[in-house]
């Protein structure tokens, strides 16, 4: 079924006041199962593999030796030694060659991204369009969770997850049904006034949200904590890869924090590796930026100093050989 997309700010309104699917191939399946793979996995990743019950899933972290970040990616345990991690596609084989350097014989590790496909519905009709393709008596199953469920005589795993800070669930099935599911949920969309969505409106949801993005917020060069995510690092564990890293920064603070700003007037939207300045010194610099469609106001996140990374702060961002004024926030930017 040919599909019409329309503009960067009609596909992010579709998924913020209705129902938006965008398409997903740009992730990556890494299958991992054995004897010992719950242990293993617990030591390569940042969260806690063992507060995970088979179908549930959760945010973490695949760190070097030097605790910056590989990539983040969702870990869902699918049976009592078997992982399916959903990961970045630009980082598919780093993280595979990262994850084989270290694999023991008793723990299998497949890259199984060239077999599936994938499709996110998020959205306030979320349910609507869900019942529709599934049926009424079917459910998407809990916030984090993952199930397989029946559609026209094959299968496919449902998780109640997302990028973009509405409900929603992503669906991922085998790469030769990918047709057939994309253009079922077009056709059973219709009637919600469904409209199909790319990368670029996901991007502007995501930023809304503060969620960060690999390659831009988060990098090799980075650690969870300096982008503000410790919370999916549990150092109780007694060992995993950047443990005693993260330990010093964590008692000793990071040099820098990543922030998400607000731009105080109307201008240029702000964009990745802009300078920011706090009283005429340089203090930091811009990792994601754009002028968000719900606000209608130019938003970023940035990483700057420690000493400047205060909610409220004013901040300049140099656009162009011009500087701008901003404001530090709080997360989210976006709010309903």
């Amino acid at each position: 079924m040919p599909v019409q997309y329309t503009s960067i700010v009609e596909e992010h309104q579709a998924v913020r006041n209705a129902v938006g699917i965008f398409d997903i191939s740009h992730m990556g399946q890494l299958v991992i199962e054995g004897s010992g793979a719950r242990e293993w996995l617990n030591g390569m990743l940042t969260n806690n593999i063992h507060k995970l019950d088979v179908g549930t899933g959760q945010y973490t972290f695949l760190l070097n030796d030097s605790a910056g970040i590989i990539d983040d990616l969702i870990v869902y345990r699918i049976g009592e030694q078997s992982f399916l991690l959903v990961v970045n596609a630009a980082r598919t084989e780093e993280d595979f060659a990262w994850m084989q350097k270290h694999l023991p014989a008793h723990v299998k590790l497949d890259n199984r991204s060239a077999d599936f496909g994938g499709v996110a519905i998020q959205g306030p009709r979320l349910l609507e369009l869900f019942h529709a393709l599934f049926g009424k008596d079917m459910h998407p199953p809990p916030r984090n969770a993952i199930a397989d469920l029946p559609f026209d005589g094959t299968k496919v795993s449902v998780a109640r997850t997302g990028y973009t800070g509405e409900d929603g669930v992503e669906i991922f099935f085998p790469a030769t049904d990918a047709v057939n599911f994309w253009n079922a949920a077009l056709e059973n969309g219709k009637p919600f006034g469904i409209k199909p969505c790319g990368l670029g409106a996901r991007d502007t949801l995501r930023q809304e949200m503060c969620y960060p993005l690999n390659g831009s917020d988060l990098s090799p060069e980075r650690n969870p904590i300096e982008a503000g995510l410790g919370f999916f690092v549990d150092l109780t564990k007694p060992n995993f890869i950047g443990r005693d890293v993260l330990l010093k920064t964590k008692k000793n603070g990071p040099r820098e924090k990543l922030v998400p700003f607000r731009m105080k007037e109307q201008g240029p939207p702000p964009r990745a590796h802009y300078a920011v300045f706090a009283n005429g010194e340089r203090i930091g610099e811009v990792t994601s930026g754009t002028i968000s469609p719900s606000l209608n106001w130019g938003i970023g996140m940035a990483y700057v100093s420690a000493a400047h990374a205060k909610i409220g702060a004013q901040i300049d961002i140099e656009i162009r050989g011009r500087k701008f004024p901003a404001t530090i926030e709080k997360k989210p930017l976006y709010k309903k």
